[in-house]
């Protein structure tokens, strides 16, 4: 079932790759805009929860500002929101270049997150039950 692989397109065709992986602690998910060169982004539960939440907290304060959010740990990753031009979140982890997520693929990827965490949770407990 693993690697779990979607892409979700725009209009305009940008892309936005969502894929779920094993990984030694259970799962990581993998934000890609292969449109844009390949830029990702790595995220594990912790960072899936609260980037599911500033997409919705983003959707209900545009068009005014939100303030960033940051995720702590191996995979720390600062989720920021721009108004100007256009809507959009920016998420930058330290040594890779920030991977843009425009506000029409927020309600996809909110969606793909809900299942995606779901499957990163039970990879968790699979991870957890082999090592006992």
């Amino acid at each position: 079932m693993f690697p779990r692989i979607r892409e979700i397109t725009d209009a305009f065709g940008g892309r936005l790759r969502v894929s779920v992986e094993e990984h030694p602690s259970g799962a990581l998910v993998v934000l890609e805009r292969p449109d844009l060169g390949g830029k990702r982004v790595l995220l594990d539960g912790y960072g899936v929860d609260v980037l599911s939440g500033y997409i919705m907290s983003a959707r209900l304060s545009v068009p005014h500002p939100l303030p960033d959010e940051h995720v702590d740990g191996l995979f720390t990753t600062r989720f920021e929101m721009g108004i100007e031009p256009c809507a959009s979140l920016t998420l930058t982890q330290q040594g890779n270049p920030p991977v843009e997520i425009p506000a029409p693929f927020w309600d996809r990827l909110y969606a793909e997150l809900c299942i995606v965490a779901a499957h990163a949770r039970e990879l968790g407990r699979r991870a957890e039950a082999r090592v006992h």
